[in-house]
């Protein structure tokens, strides 16, 4: 409920660096709330789309390239803009499990090694671009690896399964 909150204004709206208003192709972003915003090393900043229907990157087509490519460039560009971090100084990334399924992209500081950044569950926004540009069926047909925490209810089923 928080994430329809910010994206309806009713909270944070104060806390918005950029918005896209378009419901289409159109996003929000705002300071993470693990980010403090008193120093650059760890700048962390979430983009959520508008559109309610994409939870995760496993719904993603060729018809999501428009959002995703304003969501690349119009991220780098307002965080420039902001907060002078360059574009080439800025891990832009998808989870894979989400930790909330509502589409939304992670904006952190290249140096800064943010929860879940590491290769098994951050998928760079650039390559996700890439690959729904080749086969817009992508993310349906690839095999995704991904960890899980000792307490999630997910490895217990695999573990119950005897896998």
């Amino acid at each position: 409920q928080w994430v329809y909150n910010i994206l309806e204004k009713k909270a944070e709206a104060e806390r918005i660096i950029h918005e896209n208003p378009d419901p289409s192709d159109g996003f929000v972003l705002v300071p993470d709330f693990k980010w403090n915003q008193n120093q650059l090393d760890d700048l962390y900043l979430i983009a959520l789309v508008h559109r309610r229907e994409v939870k995760s990157l496993r719904d993603l087509t060729a018809e999501h390239l428009p959002l995703l490519r304003n969501i690349l460039r119009e991220g780098k560009e307002a965080i420039a803009k902001r907060f002078g971090v360059p574009g080439s100084q800025l891990r832009i990334y998808l989870h894979y499990q989400p930790s909330y399924y509502h589409l939304h992209v992670h904006f952190t500081a290249l140096g800064y090694d943010a929860p879940g950044s590491s290769v098994e569950r951050a998928h760079l926004l650039a390559d996700v671009i890439d690959n729904l540009a080749m086969d817009s069926a992508y993310y349906q047909k690839r095999a995704l690896t991904f960890a899980l925490r000792a307490d999630e209810p997910l490895l217990k089923k695999y573990q119950e399964a005897g896998r």
